[in-house]
């Protein structure tokens, strides 16, 4: 047997049971790793690496409507620490933001009273961290600091808002869902509310309204099944409201950017998802469910890949990734059969569903709520299940030995051949489930190169990884075991019996707050619970009365270890009157079980049988409690005395025998102790009350039951509802709400009234001396002192809470246990305050990873040790071996992080073939380090890109790396979509070209083929561009100027006479306000760079840098985008982390370093530095050795700051002469300790911190 360390010190907590319907949107996963779950008025933190709860934020009183968790956007370092921060919004409309850890409030928020729509964290954090957008009903959206709870401004629209998403590539564009449509802000800013009132677009069918006339396609074969709903699709109509025939009805039940590609939106109606090319405002792409399939609740994109999670109203979860639109090889080689499926895949982005998790069952009371997707990784799901189960999905890659099947019709997936961000040594160790990134290769593009054969094929699937399950439904009865003892203290485990309406018990161990196991008991509810010992209980189940109001008792015998139940009382239970309670006494010897119409019955609980049924003329009991008082102690001596007397009598018989008495009744001791617990029956006594309010008393010994004396009714009482009694005191409550407390000793009774009702409950505290005691009203609970006579606490619905209470007991000497009607049983101090616990003080069953939860300090020593690995030489996952100055308490708590990592994550990092950018990346996904993973993501390629470069000796190293056909990239993968206007510029065009002929086949009106053809003209494709232009009709306004352009296009020639007067007319067209056709007249004498300017000058940076990258050559546009970057770097903008990236796409990574460390990030600016370094695009002379030497020095104080002396010393000695002074501090330091002992703490490091900051 293990032995327990008893914790008697238990935490208070909450145990949580089902969801209530208003909670259904209040769940969210965040970069910090944790899931953030509401549950009525409680909000759940969830660790889903080990699925348990570690923290429950009680302080709303209403039910939770929305949880988010706030954005890790930003450089971490002392003053900008790693810490868990959580905003949560109720229906009465409070907003609180938590610091979870100590689980206290920063700041509490009100505006109005009704339940807040959506609330979301700025993605943007340059310029501040703290910013919180919030919808408060109906049509106002408000943006609050998150951490002062001041109002920054407010602005109302004309409809009602439902939700609203941010552009995750631009953060002045935000989408509101409203009532009636979308509208969409570009002008949203932190400073000052959106000037206008938005571009208002409604949702309306094409089909209703005449003006759309498709251009005819060639006859195709009768579209069949999906195909027929792909043609029904949905178009965005701006300005103008639909005639009322048009409107479909708004049933959009969400919108979202698309995180893997620019202006792209999903919105998500039951029976299909759309997804729109917003520069088109057109639908390019749909996933519609058969007439036969289960509809859509809810649709989470992707980043790291275009792929969608779908949840489905039977709880299943799809995923759904974009079909590559480049054919593969054998797809190319295959017969002309396949050609109709090649052009469909042209005209639509079509989502095939790659994998699919099991259904639950659904039913009235359990139907999936939500779901939510890790966002660092992007390959686990959770889901929310309204009976208060939360399912943990994992997705995983398994290798397919043999080719797939072609007849299913799905190109096969691919894992990509590199492991974070770089290609993988041949024995190198790797995780490849790390992430969504690293188990699919990208979506492929028309123009790039498939698959090569080295790529291994992948098939994905689902795997449930863990399960939180809740309490079921109340009402609850509770019984807490019986108290710790000084006899028992070896063994305890302090356990709670729930019995349920089910008629299962739930037997949890409060410290760590866990099911301990679950017992199908009874069949009907269960009303009462006793334990008799303590892993033994006694529980009682009544059915309905039938028409004679009789029922069947069900009393049953559990042993908790064995799970053995019996029917204690045999055969008996069926029509009879309903059990009213059951009492045990206070030697666990007798039974008394009390009936409602009819005479109580006495019973021996350890043999199991009837002592007594009393006869029909027994008064009526209302109220019944054992006395603590016992003879056991006398009994136990007169037996002693009768043994050793017999002991000496043998001796005596037998002369000879030279054996010491003592020890002969001590070895018959031994014997008969076993039958002397058996045979020894104390003498109990116990008290009641009958309907009249008069007392009895009656004493029981072996099965001789006495009537005692008998007390007359107080006058002052009503009729008597409960009893307890304790030492000297007996306390009788009353259903008028009187409580009257008589000292036994001293023949004093004293009568309280508390006006509260009818008392249902009181019951004395454990442990020695400990005059406590809990009542239960109807509304509430109060504690009082019985000695001093006054009330400790009290609790009262409607008062201090919203929930009524449903049961009380107490678990330990100062710690009650409540069950309440909002489903969950709560362990709360004896002030019964309902407080969030300190994380920090839990003992967890199973250790979890999250930095967060680390000091600041400490949080920010365990990445460095974990980025320098090998420390002095070798690789390793203990912090006591390196020189780390620090109290032991926090290198407990660092080492406690580092032995929660997965072993595979581990033996990754202490792989040696791991190279730095790798470790960088990887330490970023483990922290959830938003703005650490985007740095060292695009770094990595373009370190890797430059660097190849380099070695094939292309001179202009500040330009933009070669072509991708180069062999120059032969295994560089490409940088996602995603990056939008970072990604090389031969990747961008083709992905721009691509989605122009999307937009091409998917035009329905005038408008779009206008701007289709627009996009073309500054491609480059003017061909494509004249046919679009000589489709105009006749009858249109633009037809005689639309003819024109197309001449215009075909005809211009490079001759000097007519690009001047070209360039003439467009320079005039921008300066009165026609920019988008300037630009266009520029494009097409190949004045694509004056065009650029120009649109900077008129501030159309994004729309710039995206011409740059589409028609410029390397140096042309490499300026435009330093001229954007400086442009993003002025204090107005302030996207300086943007203007970084931006800054690596062009290799300018000297610039790069300085910047990094003017931003004071220095632990970033030297690990970026030590990579250029270590790939040879940067190279230590007079001009980077100052930018070196400043990076590692900087480094080297940080890391003496947190403690980490080793580390600081290397870093400095890298550093050259910069580094040569902090050498000599960190000597000097190092040998005055050395003079002073080990006693020597490192507490001096708080001076150290102020030369640092």
């Amino acid at each position: 047997m293990i032995p327990y360390t008893v914790n008697i010190k238990l935490a208070a907590r909450t145990l949580t049971g089902t969801v209530h319907l208003q909670n259904k949107t209040a769940v969210d996963w965040g970069w910090q790793g944790l899931i953030a779950q509401g549950c009525h008025s409680s909000i759940l933190i969830i660790d889903p690496k080990t699925s348990q709860t570690i923290q429950v934020l009680e302080r709303h009183k209403a039910n939770v409507v929305k949880v988010k968790w706030s954005r890790e956007n930003y450089h971490h370092n002392l003053s900008s620490p790693y810490s868990l921060r959580l905003a949560s919004a109720d229906a009465a409309g409070k907003i609180i933001v938590w610091d979870v850890v100590s689980g206290t409030a920063h700041c509490e928020i009100q505006e109005h009273a009704k339940p807040i729509q959506d609330m979301d964290w700025l993605w943007a954090q340059d310029a501040s961290r703290d910013l919180l957008l919030a919808v408060h009903p109906p049509n106002y959206i408000v943006l609050w600091n998150g951490d002062t709870g001041t109002k920054l401004w407010k602005k109302s629209y004309a409809e009602n808002i439902l939700s609203f998403s941010f552009d995750p590539f631009n953060p002045s564009n935000l989408a509101l869902l409203t009532s009636e449509g979308i509208v969409f802000i570009t002008d949203f800013s932190h400073s000052k509310p959106p000037g206008s009132a938005g571009k208002k677009v409604y949702i309306a069918s094409p089909h209703a309204s005449p003006a759309h006339t498709k251009p005819v396609a060639a006859p195709t074969p009768a579209p069949t099944g999906a195909k027929k709903a792909l043609n029904k699709v949905k178009v965005l109509i701006t300005n103008e409201k639909p005639s009322a025939e048009a409107v479909t009805l708004n049933d959009c039940l969400q919108l979202s950017y698309l995180p893997s590609k620019r202006n792209h939106m999903l919105l998500l109606y039951p029976r299909e998802i759309l997804i729109l090319d917003l520069e088109l405002s057109q639908t390019v792409g749909v996933v519609a469910i058969e007439r036969s399939g289960v509809p859509f609740i809810q649709a989470v994109p992707c980043a790291q890949r275009d792929a969608l999670y779908c949840l489905h109203e039977n709880g299943c979860i799809t995923l759904r990734v974009c079909r590559s639109t480049s054919p593969t090889a054998d797809e190319a080689g295959q017969s002309t059969g396949q050609t109709s499926d090649a052009e469909q895949s042209a005209q639509e982005l079509v989502y095939d569903l790659r994998s699919q998790c099991d259904a639950i069952r659904v039913t009235k009371t359990v139907r999936p709520y939500r779901m939510v997707i890790c966002p660092v990784n992007e390959n686990r799901a959770a889901l929310v299940v309204s009976d208060g189960r939360v399912m943990l999905w994992e997705l995983k890659a398994h290798p397919v030995k043999s080719p797939a099947n072609p007849s299913s019709g799905l190109s096969p997936l691919y894992s990509p051949v590199a492991f974070c961000g770089t290609p993988l040594a041949p024995k190198q160790k790797h995780i490849s489930d790390l992430s969504l990134n690293t188990m699919i290769g990208h979506s492929l593009i028309s123009g790039v190169e498939p698959a090569r054969p080295g790529q291994q094929e992948v098939l994905l699937k689902f795997l449930l990884t863990g399960l939180l399950s809740g309490l079921p439904l109340p009402p609850f009865a509770l019984r807490m075991c019986p108290p710790l003892t000084t006899k028992n203290i070896n063994h305890y485990q302090p356990l709670l019996a729930i019995g349920t309406s089910n008629g299962s018990v739930l037997v949890y161990n409060l410290t760590s707050g866990l099911l301990h196991k679950e017992l199908s008991v009874h069949s009907c509810e269960v009303r009462g619970i006793e334990w008799i010992s303590l892993t033994s209980f006694l529980s009682f189940a009544t059915s309905t009365p039938n028409n004679l109001g009789l029922v069947r008792n069900e009393l049953q015998h559990v042993d908790l270890p064995t799970g053995r139940c019996f029917a204690f009382r045999g055969e008996r239970g069926n029509d009879e009157p309903a059990i009213e309670m059951i009492k045990v006494s206070h030697l666990k010897q007798y039974l008394v079980v009390v009936f409602r119409d009819k005479p109580l019955e006495l019973w021996d609980v350890r043999t199991g049988t009837l002592l007594r049924e009393m006869a029909k003329n027994f008064p009526t009991v209302t109220a019944l409690e054992w006395s603590p008082s016992h003879n056991l102690k006398s009994l136990k001596k007169k037996q002693m005395a009768a043994r050793e007397a017999m002991a000496r009598q043998t001796v005596s018989d037998a002369e000879q025998s030279s054996v010491e008495s003592s020890v002969i009744s001590m070895l018959q001791d031994a014997e008969s102790k076993s039958e002397l617990s058996q045979s020894i029956s104390a003498r109990e006594h116990f008290v009641f009350t009958d309907t009249d309010g008069q007392v009895y008393h009656i004493t029981v010994e072996g099965n001789s039951v006495k009537d005692g004396a008998r007390i007359p009714p107080d006058g002052s009482m009503g009729s008597i509802a409960c009893i307890a009694w304790k030492g000297d005191t007996l306390v009788l409550g009353d259903v008028d709400g009187n409580l009257n407390f008589w000292d036994l000793k001293a023949r004093l009774s004293r009568a309280v009234p508390t006006h509260r009702g009818w008392v249902k409950k009181v019951r004395f505290a454990p442990g020695k001396g400990n005059q406590k005691l809990l009542v239960m009203y109807t509304d509430g609970a109060e504690v009082w002192d019985t000695k001093e006579v006054q009330m400790v606490s009290s609790l009262r619905v409607g008062r201090n809470v919203t929930y009524r209470i449903l049961d009380i007991d107490w678990c330990t000497s100062d710690k009650v246990v409540l069950a309440s009607d909002d489903g969950c049983i709560r362990v709360l101090e004896m002030a019964m305050k309902s407080a969030s616990y300190r994380m920090d003080e839990q003992d967890l069953t199973d250790p979890v990873w999250c930095p967060y939860l680390l000091l600041p300090r400490a949080a920010l020593t365990l990445k460095a040790f974990l980025l320098l690995q090998p420390w002095s030489g070798t690789f390793t996952m203990d912090i006591t071996q390196v020189d780390y100055n620090e109290k032991d308490e926090i290198k407990g708590l660092i080492q406690e992080q580092l032995n929660s990592l997965s072993n595979d994550i581990k033996s990754v990092l202490q792989d040696p073939e791991l190279t730095l950018l790798q470790r960088c990346l990887l330490v970023s996904r483990l922290f959830g380090d938003e703005s650490d993973l985007q740095f060292w993501t695009v770094a990595a390629h373009y370190l890797q890109a430059f660097a190849q470069a380099r070695l094939l000796s292309v001179p202009d190293t500040e330009g933009q790396p070669p072509a991708e056909g180069s062999p120059a990239t032969g295994h560089v993968t490409h940088l996602d979509i995603c990056h939008d206007t970072l990604c090389e510029s031969t990747f961008f065009q083709r992905f721009q070209l691509e989605r122009v002929h999307l937009q091409e086949v998917k035009r329905s009106s005038y408008e779009h083929t206008k701007k289709c053809a627009d996009q073309l003209l500054l491609l480059g494709q003017t061909d494509r561009a004249v046919q679009l232009l000589l489709e105009t009709s006749a009858d249109n306004p633009s037809y005689y100027c639309d003819s024109l352009k197309a001449c215009l296009v075909t005809t211009i020639t490079s001759s000097g006479p007519s690009q001047s007067t070209i360039k003439l007319v467009a320079t005039n067209m921008i300066a009165n306000g026609k920019l988008a056709e300037g630009v266009q007249l520029l494009c097409l004498i190949d004045k694509a760079a004056d065009a650029c300017r120009y649109l900077q000058t008129y501030g159309e940076w994004n729309r710039a840098a995206w011409l740059a990258k589409v028609r410029l050559n390397p140096a042309e546009s490499s300026d435009v985008l330093k001229r954007w970057a400086e442009h993003l770097c002025s204090p107005q903008v302030n996207q300086k982390s943007k203007a970084i990236l931006v800054l690596l796409s062009l290799g300018c990574f000297h610039k790069v370093g300085e910047m990094l460390l003017s931003m004071r990030y220095f632990d970033r600016a030297a690990l970026f530095v030590e990579a250029c370094l270590k790939y040879g695009v940067m190279e230590a002379n007079d001009t980077t050795n100052k930018l070196i030497g400043a990076a590692f020095s900087d480094y080297a104080r940080l890391l003496r700051s947190v403690g980490l002396r080793e580390g600081a010393a290397l870093w400095a000695s890298k550093a050259g002469s910069a580094g040569e002074e902090l050498l000599e501090e960190l000597f000097q330091k190092e040998a005055a300790e050395a003079e002073a002992g080990p006693g020597a703490d490192g507490n001096e490091q708080d001076g150290l911190l102020v030369s640092t900051e």
